[in-house]
């Protein structure tokens, strides 16, 4: 059990079920939101170790959210993963730029790369 808390925000409801399944199953408590807006609402009374962000959303992009939640004081050394089908080298810099601790193309990984890369930015190593 890590204890470790997790927001995943991701609005492919299949990815989610993924994510979560497998997070939980490894002791996170893990929170989701659909979308930039949702996860700003989850922020303000769920305290995450990591933040798990998608930048292709409806309503408020992974790019803004990034941003509004590096600008808070609250929330801006929770570290971010950006997880995503952007490829191209600018979205990269650009996120890395804005404060995200890493950047991982979903359709290039599996959900056990994933878990891995999860422990590895958290410092779990069970």
């Amino acid at each position: 059990m890590t204890g470790k808390k997790i927001l995943v925000v991701e609005d492919d409801r299949y990815l989610i079920g993924a994510y979560v399944a497998k997070l939980t199953k490894i002791g996170f408590e893990v929170r989701t939101a659909v979308n930039g807006e949702e996860a700003l609402q989850a922020l303000a009374d769920f305290m995450p170790d990591l933040i798990i962000l998608d930048l292709v959303m409806p309503k408020k992009d992974g790019f803004e959210t990034l941003v509004e939640i590096k600008a808070n004081e609250k929330w801006k050394h929770v570290p971010i993963i950006v997880a995503t089908n952007l490829s191209q080298q600018e979205d990269i810099d650009r996120v890395m730029k804005l404060g995200a601790q890493d950047y991982i193309t979903k359709s290039e990984m599996t959900v056990d790369d994933f878990i891995r890369k999860v422990k590895m930015v958290l410092h779990v190593y069970n």
